[in-house]
């Protein structure tokens, strides 16, 4: 029934900002097009510690990041010109195709006061006629994002269709991907049209079975099971999948099917090919020193 239980690695992406790492994992590298998971938080926003949190501009390619925010505020700037303040509840969706950087920053002293930052970033790989694709950026409210409400389950759609919900979020691939919430005791089902499925348990405890599973634990289910899940616990959960797309390799924030454009996108950056945010431009990541190849360093560094 559960396929495979993926437990979350801790992961530092500087002083104050620790997070869990979901995917890619050795045994499962990927959950439909969705390649890499990290949960953040929820962090102290210390002043002290804000300026060693922000994520400087760093590049990607091959995939769309997906930012989903529990709480707090984060000031996206990429090198489209785009300037966008994500708030919890959001989707911001920048899909970067052949080339785009962007940073990740923490400006409001409002939020900074109310020392909290929690959040989950998701990349999407893209299918081989889109890896190229010009780069886009797209920010979506709350209110474009369908809700379902039954008994103790709350559900938001963030992108693609399942259990009868769509909405109008830009995606390059069958895919689903839900933010839901469960009251104690209640019960759940996964969406059936998709072939590839997990659970990412945010918060609280969920029974498969005789099984209790816990925060911090995706599950990956085998095709065409239908599960009686039960929120032992208030839970919180993304809940994501869809149809695979074949081999990806991942190196740092690149993503292709073909190792020769991880090495073109590596050259890219290193020469300033790359563009960094017209309006974040004094520094960035460069390029890390690792002597693996794109397949064997299935862990990249940024958060986004």
């Amino acid at each position: 029934m559960v396929k495979i239980v993926i437990d979350a690695r801790q992961a530092s992406l500087g002083e104050g900002m620790k997070v869990k790492r979901i995917l890619p994992f050795r045994k499962q590298r990927m959950v439909g097009p969705f390649i890499f998971m990290d949960h953040g938080g929820p962090v102290d926003l210390r002043p002290d510690l804000k300026k060693s949190m922000d994520v400087l501009p760093h590049p990607h390619i091959g995939l769309s990041t997906v930012s989903y925010l529990f709480s707090g505020e984060l000031v996206h700037r990429d090198s489209l010109g785009v300037q966008q303040v994500i708030r919890p509840g959001e989707v911001n969706w920048m899909t970067a195709g052949s080339g785009i950087s962007h940073s990740e920053r923490f400006e409001d002293p409002g939020i900074l006061s109310e020392n909290s930052l929690e959040l989950i970033q998701t990349w999407v790989a893209l299918p081989e006629k889109y890896e190229e694709a010009q780069p886009s950026f797209e920010n979506y409210k709350p209110e474009e994002l369908p809700v379902y409400t039954g008994k103790g389950v709350w559900m938001r759609l963030i992108a693609g269709d399942a259990y009868g919900l769509k909405n109008d979020v830009s995606t390059h691939s069958p895919l689903f991907y839900l933010h839901v919430k469960l009251d104690k005791e209640a019960r759940f089902g996964l969406p059936e049209k998709h072939s590839e499925r997990g659970i990412y348990i945010a918060k609280g405890k969920l029974k498969i079975g005789s099984t209790v599973y816990s925060a911090g634990q995706m599950l990956v289910f085998e095709p065409g099971v239908d599960p009686v899940i039960i929120a032992t616990e208030p839970a919180d959960l993304m809940v994501l999948g869809g149809e695979p797309l074949g081999e990806r390799y991942i190196w740092w924030n690149f993503v292709s099917s073909r190792k020769e454009r991880i090495e073109q996108a590596k050259e890219d950056w290193k020469q300033g090919r790359i563009l960094l945010p017209p309006t974040d431009d004094e520094e960035f990541i460069p390029l890390p020193e690792n002597p693996f190849k794109p397949r064997d360093n299935p862990s990249p560094e940024p958060l986004s």
